[in-house]
């Protein structure tokens, strides 16, 4: 059974007129038989980096370029603005709107931090939270930015850890859940990893008002070496992270795990010729609530699976080369990849001969705003 979408007319109310009237003929037409908007870091074939506005079908509505590779996009429904992160160790965020009427704005890093490539809004959009590194102490932060004053650095506190990745707002609109990955590094060695054989991950929330550290969570002294990276919510407010291995190849561990508040990690057991697939590295995580599904995906691996969240079941996988982006799509989800593909629910492919995809997507959808 199909989850049901909204009226097209209500999504097209809640983008805004503007946004409509303001595109191509063309760009207008597929806007119109879209049921929802996802954005995404992109390549160009001939080697510019931009950030873009697809339609359901996988066809760009907007795009913006940007002065060196993307990561991961934010969104406030409030003032309905975007924010792209740059691919660490960057030193830029963007933030646009999806009609192109108004100058993107670039924000650069503070002298002695750059960027971890995530960030997100307040529930009010008045705050941006972004993951950024302190690399001369090896320390994690929290960069906090006035969204209603030109993204105006306010303050930051620790995320305490090394190698902060993904960050996001759990239910109450004030608990940050934020991964760790553990990993140090240095702009003056590019992405070299400074500290595999000592690194230590975890898995912190963080009270976004006061700073205060309100829970963390290591792993086993065993899987010390499984960087924690991405992650979502599901419907009833548990976590679904998932791992990057940067010990042997020969090991195997676990990569997909889960947190619930006030109770120890759980990695999540999978059938071997799954989790072998995965090549030791999770790319993506993503959840379609209204499904009761997690996607992971692995680049690495070539390979992607669905998790049954009540379970914890593999429900579905399947090869794809390159695939990393992930969004929640009707009953399941939209996949993209680092050879140019959108692929769609039932598994019909689009091909942009001009653009490859970067590791992550978002869904952008009236019914969460």
């Amino acid at each position: 059974m199909r989850t049901p979408l909204f009226d097209r007319r209500d999504f097209l109310k809640a983008a805004g007129a503007g946004f409509v009237l303001s595109l191509s003929p063309a760009r207008r037409a597929l806007a119109l038989e879209t049921d929802a908007m996802f954005a995404t870091a992109y390549q160009s074939r001939t080697g510019e980096y931009g950030v873009a506005i697809l339609s359901e079908a996988g066809k760009i509505l907007h795009s913006v370029t940007l002065p060196e590779r993307g990561h991961d996009v934010t969104f406030d429904p409030v003032s309905r603005k975007s924010v792209v992160f740059a691919r660490q160790p960057g030193t830029f965020m963007l933030v646009f709107d999806h009609t192109g009427k108004d100058t993107p704005l670039t924000i650069p890093s503070i002298a002695g931090r750059h960027y971890y490539g995530h960030g997100v809004f307040s529930p009010d959009g008045a705050l941006l939270y972004v993951t950024e590194n302190d690399f001369d102490n090896a320390a994690g932060m929290v960069g906090v930015y006035d969204a209603r004053d030109g993204f105006r650095r306010l303050s930051e506190f620790p995320t305490h850890g090394v190698g902060p990745h993904e960050l996001i707002l759990l239910g109450d609109g004030r608990t940050l859940a934020i991964c760790n990955g553990g990993i140090e590094t240095h702009p003056d060695f590019g992405r070299a990893k400074l500290n595999i054989p000592t690194m230590r991950p975890s898995f912190v929330l963080v009270d976004r008002v006061s700073g205060d550290l309100i829970e963390k969570h290591e792993l086993p002294e065993k899987l010390h070496q499984l960087s924690i990276r991405h992650m979502d919510i599901d419907a009833h407010g548990t976590v679904w992270f998932g791992c990057q291995h940067e010990g042997p190849a020969t090991e195997k561990p676990l990569l997909i795990g889960r947190a619930a508040r006030g109770e120890e990690l759980e990695m999540l057991d999978m059938p071997e010729d799954i989790l072998g697939g995965f090549r030791n590295y999770i790319g993506s995580v993503a959840a379609n609530r209204d499904a009761g599904l997690i996607a992971v995906s692995s680049p690495q691996g070539n390979a992607w699976a669905m998790i049954e969240a009540k379970t914890g079941k593999v429900v579905a996988n399947a090869d794809l080369v390159e695939v990393c982006g992930l969004a929640p799509d009707r009953d399941g989800f939209l996949a993209t990849t680092g050879a140019g593909l959108v692929v769609d629910p039932d598994g019909k492919k689009t091909d942009d001969p001009e653009h490859v995809w970067d590791n992550h997507m978002l869904r952008i959808d009236p019914r969460n705003t």
